[in-house]
């Protein structure tokens, strides 16, 4: 055993990844272990000892046994005292497992969406809201994550909905389009990597808070489950970023703590960049303790020292005032001469009226009341006043005469820093009322304002043409801001959104849709993820009654991909049938439609939610040719075109 664990450090110290300061990084080397990575195995094969132990052989073909080797280097007797095992261990533990090390994945399905509708009362928010999720492990994911096809394309302007002929590219051949995206955001995610990964200015989430009293936002998870549920999504989001790229993540207090530690090990802690307070709300008087008026966003960049913050303008020290007319700054001084030979007496010649806006006519005066003379001859000083170049100002009753003296053009752009507390751009209740002025009533709840977007846009130096993703789009306030930011300073930055409820059809593309007519141009592409699996997951969940669950049992059975967990045999027999339940026999109709519900959800192979894009042209799923011919235009795969 010893020798084998030497051998092995021995080997290992050969891979310049895999150490730090003279030790070896145990985390970096199961993390590598969990990609297989192409080198580490390539080293492994090099020595017949570790091809003996950490391989299997079949039909003639060595298999690395990943398990076997994590489970070997994860134990004690590896790297005992090596301070780096201690190190690189400082995270967030779930049941002993340490975050970094887990790869699981979660999905979730809300059973209602969170669209307050109108006329709702408190009764009705006080319904029990829930959110199903099902956390798969590493040996049950084998597509899931793979590029997935998309359908029902449109483009969407000012004048409707049309058909999508082609996506916009610029020269480099980079689509530069605004997208709405409905479908599970973390696939969602994964299908985007083919186009942006790297490419992503800004990404700004408002992600389910997990509260444990807040039944309305259907956002109560289980502590570990929500974590690993934002792990899997920021870990692709950081791949999105660009390298000078920035990410802002909305949050209160119930994770905010958790919440920068699993940032800390995603993004790494050398990128934390602020936590900023945002005075969102009015406070609620009825509060058991204190009456909470505040939220926070996370700020990590990708690569901090490569990120430059955007800053507010500065009142320009030297030259203060700013000329609307000229756009340029301009500091003033007397337009009467002061000093030596400032009297009238020694210029007589500069001594003459003007008149003043009122018609008034003004003559250079000395503090003291005397005669004193102007700097420049009359018909100089009438060129000036034409220019726009002389300032006129009242003080104490009388006109007072400026020059104006410019900043020379091309002067330095003078900018100070935003500040970490948000208290001066608005609340949810702005946001609320900002969704009424567009739709006449009430149709979603604590919407964050489009001001605060804004102001993250602006402090994230988002320039024209970057990208801005939003991955839990809500209403659309992301897409909001950018497009009301492009119409103010005339960018044409981008939006990315991604929604899985519902309410993307009601709520997230009407609001786009008149923003654009509002603001009087601008457009969008609508994609939907091709659906599967996930056609039944809606089934199941709109389902009513057990009766309708028993004949959905049926359609599965025959057309979903089922889990391979699933025992169709048994099932039937303990089919959802009252009929069959008897004295002191627990079946299937014993259950509540709830846990049916649940025990279907998990009857389905999560691999085929959607249609993956490797299967496109298989004919089982019945992928138009309009649809082919998309994809492939989107994933840049020409060999498949027809």
């Amino acid at each position: 055993m010893q020798n084998l664990l030497n051998k092995l450090k021995f080997l290992l110290q050969k891979d310049e990844r895999l150490v730090s300061e003279g030790e070896l990084l145990k985390n970096k080397i199961i993390e590598l272990a969990f990609k297989l990575d192409k080198d580490l195995i390539k080293l492994f094969l090099s020595d017949k000892k570790m091809k003996k132990v950490f391989f299997v052989g079949v039909d003639g073909a060595l298999i690395f046994d990943k398990d076997k080797f994590i489970h070997f280097v994860s134990s004690k007797d590896f790297l005992p005292d090596s301070y780096t095992a201690f190190k690189n261990k400082i995270g967030l533990t779930v049941s002993d497992e340490f975050m970094s090390e887990k790869k699981e994945v979660v999905l979730s399905w809300p059973y209602k969406d969170c669209v307050l509708e109108g006329g709702m009362t408190k009764e009705d928010q006080k319904r029990d809201e829930i959110f199903w999720n099902e956390i798969l492990a590493p040996d049950e994911i084998s597509r899931l994550l793979d590029p997935k096809v998309f359908t029902n394309a449109k483009r969407i302007d000012k004048t409707g909905e049309h058909k999508l002929d082609k996506f916009k590219t610029d020269g480099n051949g980079d689509i530069k389009d605004n997208f709405i995206i409905k479908g599970n955001n973390l696939l969602a995610l994964h299908s985007l990597k083919k186009r942006f990964a790297g490419k992503v200015k800004l990404i700004y989430i408002d992600p389910l808070y997990n509260r444990k009293a807040d039944t309305f936002y259907n956002d109560s998870f289980k502590h570990s489950s929500w974590l690993t549920f934002m792990k899997n999504r920021l870990e692709v989001a950081q791949e999105l970023l660009s390298l000078d790229g920035v990410i802002f993540i909305s949050i209160d207090d119930e994770e905010q703590a958790y919440l920068k530690v699993l940032c800390d090990e995603v993004f790494d802690r050398e990128n934390f960049i602020a936590s900023m307070p945002w005075k969102g709300r009015g406070g609620r008087q009825d509060a058991a303790y204190v009456a909470d008026i505040h939220e926070y966003i996370l700020f990590f960049a990708r690569d901090k020292h490569k990120f430059i913050a955007g800053g507010m303008k500065k009142e320009n020290e030297i030259y203060p005032k700013f000329d609307e007319k000229k756009k340029l700054h301009y500091k003033t001084q007397l337009a009467r001469k002061w000093g030596s030979n400032s009297r009238r007496e020694d210029r007589p010649n500069l001594y003459y009226p003007i008149k003043s806006p009122e018609g008034i006519n003004v003559y250079p005066k000395l503090p003291n009341g005397s005669d004193g003379c102007w700097r420049w001859s009359q018909k100089r000083m009438e060129k000036e006043i034409a220019e726009g170049n002389v300032e006129f100002l009242k003080e104490a009753g009388k006109w007072i005469v400026y020059q104006k003296i410019y900043e020379p053009i091309g002067g330095e752009v003078r900018t100070k820093k935003f500040t970490t507390w948000l208290d001066d751009i608005g609340t949810t209740a702005d946001g609320t009322k900002e969704l009424e002025r567009l739709f006449g009533k009430k149709i979603f709840k604590y919407p964050k304002p489009p001001s605060l977007i804004k102001r993250l846009l602006q402090i994230g130096n988002v320039q024209d043409d970057e990208y801005v993703l939003d991955f839990f789009a809500g209403s659309g306030t992301t897409a909001q801001a950018v497009l009301e930011l492009n119409k103010e300073d005339g960018g044409n930055r981008q939006f990315i959104l991604c929604e899985q409820l519902d309410y993307v059809d009601t709520v997230t593309i009407p609001r786009v849709k008149k923003v654009i007519k509002k603001l009087g141009g601008g457009d969008f592409v609508y994609l939907e993820l091709m659906k599967w699996n996930e056609n039944f997951v809606e089934k199941i969940q709109k389902a009513k009654t057990k009766a309708d669950l028993k004949k959905l049992w049926e359609v599965m059975r025959k057309k979903a991909f089922l889990s391979y967990k699933v025992d169709i045999k048994a099932v039937d027999e303990n089919a959802p049938s009252s009929a069959k339940a008897t004295a002191g026999k627990k079946d299937f109709a014993d259950l509540s439609i709830e846990d049916q519900k649940r025990f279907l959800l998990e009857c389905l192979d999560k691999n085929h939610l959607y249609v993956n894009y490797s299967d496109i042209d298989d004919e089982e799923y019945e992928v138009n040719q309009v649809d082919k011919n998309l994809n492939n235009e989107f994933y840049g795969n020409k060999r498949r075109k027809n």
